[in-house]
């Protein structure tokens, strides 16, 4: 037994004339005529009288009909269930973010819901190479992605690009400049993530220090926000680096975040969107357009300075 049978088998139970109930199902009548001789064959009864001026039904038919119609309402609520669960994953867009976006994710998503209100986001956090596997496999429509060049089987769209500021001691001398020469930090020790968790920063900052001339020492390694600026602001002097825009919204006690005094000397790193090579959704290319509007705002988010209360 088929639905289509037992859809057939409804119409020309409603209209009592195969040729009406062809004409509604938008098919032939031969068509039609032959599901429901099939029905009535699987069955081993017959559901219609057919006589040259009518056609009724029968105890059969009248005992199926109830039935059918109950297959087929079902069938109906299978549908619309799957529609409505596939318009709601259509209506989500799920975004792998970044550390350090700050300002800049607060500013895409702002102009995201302004292109499309009804969207739903989803940001998802992990490991730079989990986001991009899970862009690969479908999971994620897009995910940030800073200082990569390249990443297999995905595109790399540029968006735009962050410079890194000191956070040091509020109480350190160095705090009271607006501005921080690099190379005044070479006796600090600096507190970093180890290379094998950030490659792409570690290689910014010491390559920039380099090129001032020194070689930076190495202190603790960054763990969290709370606990290193803690540590920074309460025990020995030493520093770190944070984006430019999350340090404008960073929690930080007796922590003074200062920009470089040379702004084409300081470390940086770019900020791409991966995606998959597919034409792009609707709800993709909203968010592409939301990324290229935050990245002309750039100067918004750009040589921050700020010092939180001591």
């Amino acid at each position: 037994m088929e639905l289509r049978q037992l859809k057939y088998f409804v119409a020309v139970a409603e209209e009592l004339h195969f040729g009406r109930a062809a004409e509604r199902l938008h098919i032939v009548q031969p068509a039609v005529s032959q599901q429901v001789r099939r029905l009535e064959r699987e069955f081993g009864v017959t559901l219609f009288d057919r006589s040259k001026r009518a056609v009724r039904l029968t105890e059969a038919g009248r005992a199926l009909l109830p039935h059918a119609r109950a297959l087929l309402a079902a069938e109906r609520s299978v549908a619309e269930a799957m529609d409505a669960v596939r318009g709601e994953q259509e209506s989500t867009l799920r975004i792998g973010t970044s550390v350090g976006l700050g300002l800049r994710l607060d500013g895409v998503l702002t102009a995201l819901s302004e292109r499309a209100p009804r969207l739903l986001v989803e940001l998802v956090s992990a490991p730079t190479a989990t986001r991009l596997q899970q862009v690969r496999d479908g999971d994620l429509d897009a995910t940030f992605v800073r200082g990569a060049h390249h990443a297999p089987g995905l595109e790399l769209l540029p968006l735009w690009r962050d410079e890194l500021v000191a956070a040091l001691p509020a109480a350190h001398p160095l705090a009271q400049r607006d501005r921080v020469d690099l190379a005044d930090l070479a006796g600090l020790p600096l507190r970093i993530a180890p290379r094998e968790d950030n490659p792409h920063l570690v290689d910014a900052v010491v390559g920039a220090c380099r090129a001032e001339g020194f070689e930076p020492v190495m202190g603790p390694a960054f763990t969290t926000d709370q606990d290193t600026l803690a540590a920074i602001a309460a025990g020995r002097s030493s520093w770190t680096v944070y984006f430019a825009p999350q340090a404008a919204v960073q929690p930080a006690h007796r922590i003074a975040f200062r920009p470089f005094a040379d702004p084409t000397r300081a470390p940086s790193l770019p900020t791409s969107l991966a995606v998959r090579p597919d034409p792009p959704s609707h709800r993709l290319t909203a968010l592409l357009d939301a990324c290229h509007e935050q990245a002309e705002q750039g100067g918004a988010v750009r040589g921050q300075e700020r010092t939180p209360s001591r």
